[in-house]
């Protein structure tokens, strides 16, 4: 017997299709947004922190916050035994692996090259996808993604590459933390569809944070705070509050919506976006590399969502 989905006509499907997407389209953007801004904002943090002391105040304060949120106001069904463990691995893979390798990586290399380095992540989940979620492989995705990932690297490399052997060693552990970020996608969105995105981040976060609290505390009773400014306190709520409560909270939702491999294709406009800000706030003047990245990359989403 064949289900209302599967016998409705083909113009029928893709128009609820793409009415589906066009109302994710605004979520889309603004998680992407605040994500985009995660690059500059840390680095400029990381100028009065040393990276593990202000990973640590990251992760206490977005895991209490997400905590507090499910224990006083989410309500669901109760997680099996089996799924505690793979909800404690996504903690160990996007804590100690995901977010600590990023900020020690990112104080090691140049400004850019972690932008650089994060637009390859839809390549990553694409793999990831086919293998773990068993997704199917559609030409005109893989020929999309190629396309925005190609637009990505053209805005993000102008001016921020900087050759040299000082920043290898920051560009491989960014790279690991790139794989960790790909594999927390792909692994967590069966159990985001099952128990909710807000419990699963949390919960996540939570496991992930109580492993990283004794080296975190540790390095942060250690610190000399004689350096650090507000401007840095900044930058430490931002990436808790904005990148790690609502970000992937946000992103675990939209990936109930849609596939992986699809939403990894829009990570490419993020280098757009942080552009954009650059030239609203800051008054940047931006180079031909933008405007001629910005339209490969909006042509490979399209041909990817068409």
């Amino acid at each position: 017997m064949t289900t209302p989905a599967t016998s409705a006509p083909k113009s029928q499907q893709s128009s609820k299709a793409a009415v589906g997407l066009a109302a994710l389209l605004p979520v889309v953007v603004f998680q992407q947004t605040i994500s985009a801004l995660c690059f500059p904002i840390a680095k400029y943090g990381l100028a009065s922190f040393e990276p593990f002391t202000f990973a640590f105040y990251r992760f206490v304060i977005s895991a209490l916050i997400l905590v507090g949120i499910v224990r006083f106001r989410v309500k669901g069904i109760p997680i099996e035994r089996r799924d505690w463990w793979r909800i404690i691995g996504l903690g160990f893979i996007i804590i100690p692996i995901n977010q600590t390798f990023y900020l020690w990586g990112q104080s090691l290399t140049a400004a850019g090259h972690a932008a650089v380095l994060f637009a390859t992540t839809p390549v990553w989940v694409f793999i990831l996808a086919v293998i773990h979620l068993k997704e199917k492989v559609l030409w005109r995705r893989v020929v999309g993604s190629a396309i925005a990932l190609t637009g990505a690297l053209v805005i993000v490399s102008a001016g921020a590459i900087r050759i040299g052997t000082e920043y290898l060693a920051g560009d491989i552990i960014v790279m690991i933390s790139v794989w960790a970020w790909s594999g927390y996608i792909v692994f967590g969105k069966p159990l985001a569809e099952k128990y909710g995105a807000i419990r699963v981040t949390a919960y996540a976060l939570a496991s992930g944070s109580l492993m990283y609290a004794p080296f975190g505390l540790y390095r942060a009773i250690q610190f000399d705070y004689s350096g650090t400014n507000w401007q840095g306190w900044l930058s430490v709520m931002y990436l808790a509050i904005g990148v790690s409560v609502v970000a992937y909270t946000v992103y675990y939702w939209i990936l109930k919506q849609i596939s992986a491999v699809r939403l990894a294709v829009f990570s490419n406009i993020q280098p757009v976006i942080a552009t954009i800000v650059a030239i609203l706030l800051l008054g940047e003047q931006p180079g031909l590399s933008f405007y001629f990245g910005g339209v490969i990359v909006l042509t490979g989403v399209i041909i990817t969502e068409v």
